[in-house]
């Protein structure tokens, strides 16, 4: 009984510190609101707004665990809670596809500006020349990712947070092991994240 009464004031206190983080969200979204780029200020934006009205739900299904509102529909608020979750991680990943691009154009700018060079052309000559089609694109967006672990780092984020909602709302059925596995991983991102903020996407 003392196990589960610690068990129930642990529990309420982390839903009582994710009122904090609905905050959060929201000044986060004031201030990615002022970003100059369109795409990442609407991506970013929409994504604080879309992780706010998560903890909404979340909190409204914390009134209901503790017996203050106990007429609550506990499904209804826990999908619309999922759903808030899946729309901001879709979101995150549309931001990560963004940077990705953007990024592969300025390395086919780099490359074009490098045409020109003799010893250039010569080393594509001795590699059976340029690679095309989906094996150069590939090997661009692997270089790219190279070169950005904060961007890689938090593409794997979000596509390991993915495979929780994808589960729950049934698009996508998995097992839990897969889902365990993803969110070891997505943790141990997120302490890398915290323990080099340098490895961390700016926002």
């Amino acid at each position: 009984m003392k196990l589960k009464q610690l068990e129930s004031s642990m529990s309420s206190g982390r839903k009582m510190l994710r009122l904090g983080n609905m905050v959060h969200a929201l000044v986060a979204a004031r201030r990615t609101a002022e970003l100059p780029e369109v795409v990442p200020r609407f991506c970013l934006t929409a994504s604080h707004l879309s992780r706010a009205l998560y903890f909404v739900c979340d909190a409204v299904l914390w009134l209901r665990s503790v017996g203050l509102q106990p007429d609550i529909d506990k499904p209804k608020w826990h999908n619309w809670a999922t759903k808030c979750y899946y729309y901001s991680l879709l979101i995150n990943l549309a931001r990560d596809w963004y940077e990705i691009f953007w990024r592969l154009e300025q390395a086919a700018l780099e490359e074009k500006t490098r045409e020109n060079c003799f010893w250039q052309k010569h080393d594509e000559e001795l590699n059976g020349g340029k690679s095309d089609g989906l094996h150069g694109f590939l090997l661009q967006l692997f270089q790219v990712l190279k070169r950005n672990p904060p961007l890689l780092l938090d593409l794997v984020k979000n596509l390991c947070d993915l495979s929780g909602p994808l589960d729950t709302l049934g698009i996508y059925k998995t097992n839990p092991g897969v889902i365990g596995f993803c969110g070891i991983l997505s943790s141990l991102v997120g302490i890398l994240t915290l323990a080099s903020p340098h490895l961390k996407l700016k926002q």
